[in-house]
């Protein structure tokens, strides 16, 4: 049954690598975490009452960058492969498997993922311990402000981070439960 379970899931995510529409959202994001890094850059001197607003902006978006171009060069290479019509053999555990064979790209990928998740539990401390700061510098306390442009980018990630992980969630349970109705039924 693992076995069964590890084929199934190695054959969906090949097939939504392989999907156009997976590489748009790639894009998408990738052009999201370039804007995160220019911006990050250059008001990185800009937010005094919480520096590390900036520098969550700058290395998020250099590290996310990294991340998605190695999905992109992964879901190319899948394209390519799938559009030569390259047949995976049943009895053959080493092609079924690829990731076993690339053991370095699947831990490459852990680390990289597991630090954007510390850094986006980071980045929330960070931009909501300073919740909507002056953003224009008090003449009593010139250090207490930060730029406006930083902070709401950063407040806006954050939100449309939330917003995907609350939907992710939300499309995995509900897929759960429907294969669950489907199993029962089958069963039956």
């Amino acid at each position: 049954m693992p076995g069964g379970l590890e084929k199934a899931c190695h054959r969906c995510i090949s097939k939504i690598a392989s999907n156009a529409c997976f590489v748009f959202v790639l894009f998408t994001f990738l052009a999201l975490l370039l804007s995160m890094a220019f911006t990050g850059m250059k008001f990185l001197e800009d937010c005094p009452i919480q520096p590390l607003i900036p520098l969550y902006l700058l290395v998020g978006g250099i590290v996310g960058t990294l991340k998605v171009s190695l999905l992109l060069y992964e879901s190319t290479r899948m394209r390519r492969l799938l559009s030569k019509a390259v047949v995976i053999d049943d009895d053959d555990d080493d092609d079924e498997y690829p990731w076993r064979q690339n053991v370095h790209k699947y831990y490459i990928h852990l680390i990289l993922s597991l630090f954007l998740f510390l850094w986006f539990i980071l980045g929330n401390y960070w931009v909501f311990s300073v919740y909507l700061p002056d953003f224009i510098p008090p003449f009593q306390q010139p250090q207490a402000f930060c730029d406006k442009t930083p902070y709401l980018f950063a407040v806006g990630v954050l939100v449309l981070s939330h917003a995907v992980l609350v939907s992710l969630v939300l499309c995995s349970g509900y897929v759960y439960v429907r294969s669950k109705w489907r199993f029962a039924a089958d069963e039956d």
